[in-house]
């Protein structure tokens, strides 16, 4: 069960982002802009963002197993057609049915995962699940750096798309039926209550607008670092630009250590340990040496995982009903974070170069700081009054004023 879902996990994430290395190559193909390539990647994710909440729905009724086979099977699909779309116009509007498609799985994998496995194995399964994202988010832009370089962008997507039909095979092929699943029933009204019960709770909103935030910057950063790395000093060929994203090994580590991080820390402690790391990248990233860059994105990639693993894990923390709701509007605020970022970020590189983008992401990581040094006075305000209130009673936490340290 969980290496079929890693095998789920490594063809979104390849799916996902697929084109991401491939921006030069399509810039230059169809006689377009970066800002205008940017849309291949920030359609995918913006319509996964606007779907992932309807699905985890659907999934309440119909399965999380079904839910996710045909997501895999319609977004495989049209992976199989994204490297023959004529036109950018064409290309955009698949890569927005694939990440509408893909939404079927953030959807539905945990809560599947937490109906059928022994409580005692959950966590090793998730971590697995997490894994296979991370693994596929990086083997996918490295395979289709390479084919481009030897054979062009449109076979560089088609052998991302090939590794994705061995890996729904082998998810299809290894997932058992679900043995603990309930169907429950699809009330509109009801799912309008609980989203309107997260979207009212504050320390909920500072958490979606924290996972924007940190995806602005890295989906900003990797949006359009391709384009600096194969242009003057650097020059660097696509298949070498497409192996950057081994730095992605380095989030993999950072994420399974923000649990550390949070238990020395606290969870706001953490937050600024990320967000002072991610701001050293962006800033070492403005240097004219490529070992100076290459450290920044390692440092962009530690902070990013950390930040992003703290709040996501905060969220289900926070929510006491409808978690699966919440976790879903988090993925809606970090995907639409994404493809935000990739689209500004495009627009900041064109406008004034790398450092434009640098200043976007300073702007985000800003916001951070902003967001988690308001959380960090309304608690220690709500704090100060219970203590007024409840003189000799030992100190609760607030969560909904910001939560424990």
């Amino acid at each position: 069960m969980s290496f079929a879902l890693f095998a789920a996990g490594v063809a979104t994430f390849a799916l996902l982002y697929s084109t991401q290395a491939l921006l030069p190559a399509v810039s230059a193909d169809f006689a377009v802009t970066a800002s205008a390539a940017s849309w291949t990647v920030s359609a995918a994710t913006g319509a996964l963002a606007l779907c992932v909440l309807p699905l985890s729905a659907l999934s309440e009724r119909f399965g999380r197993r079904a839910l996710m086979t045909g997501s895999l099977v319609t977004a495989v699909a049209v992976g199989l057609l994204v490297p023959f779309a004529p036109s950018l116009e064409w290309l955009v509007v698949l890569r927005a049915v694939q990440g509408a498609a893909l939404a079927g799985v953030p959807a539905s994998a945990m809560a599947y995962l937490a109906e059928e496995v022994r409580p005692k194995a959950l966590v090793a399964a998730i971590g697995l699940f997490v894994a296979g994202n991370s693994i596929g988010g990086m083997s996918g832009r490295i395979v289709t750096g390479w084919a481009s370089q030897l054979w062009g962008w449109r076979a560089g997507l088609a052998a991302v798309g090939l590794m994705a039909v061995a890996c729904v095979v082998a998810y299809r092929l290894l997932l058992p039926k679900a043995r603990h699943f309930t169907p429950g029933s699809l009330d509109p009204r009801a799912l309008a209550r609980t989203v309107r019960t997260h979207l009212s709770d504050p320390l909920l909103m500072r958490l979606y607008a924290i996972g924007a935030l940190f995806m602005t910057v890295f989906g900003a950063v990797y949006t359009v670092i391709g384009y600096r790395l194969v242009e003057a000093p650097f020059s660097l060929p696509q298949g070498v630009v497409g192996s950057i994203f081994l730095v992605y090994l380095v989030g993999t580590v950072s994420s399974a250590a923000a649990g550390k991080l949070v238990g020395r820390m606290g969870r706001r402690g953490a937050l600024y340990l990320a967000v002072t790391t991610t701001a050293a990248g962006l800033l070492l990233s403005l240097s004219a040496s490529l070992s100076a860059v290459l450290a920044g994105l390692v440092l962009i990639t530690a902070g990013f995982f950390a930040g992003h693993a703290v709040a996501s894990s905060s969220v289900s923390r926070t929510a006491t009903t409808g978690r699966a709701q919440a976790s879903a509007l988090y993925q809606s605020a970090y995907y639409l974070g994404s493809s935000v970022g990739g689209t500004l970020g495009a627009v900041a590189y064109h406008a004034g170069g790398w450092s434009g983008t640098v200043l976007l992401g300073l702007v985000a990581v800003l916001g951070v700081v902003s967001i988690t040094l308001y959380g960090t006075h309304s608690a220690r305000v709500a704090d100060r009054r219970v203590r007024a209130s409840q003189p000799g009673r030992e100190r609760r936490v607030l969560v909904a004023a910001g939560g424990p340290r």
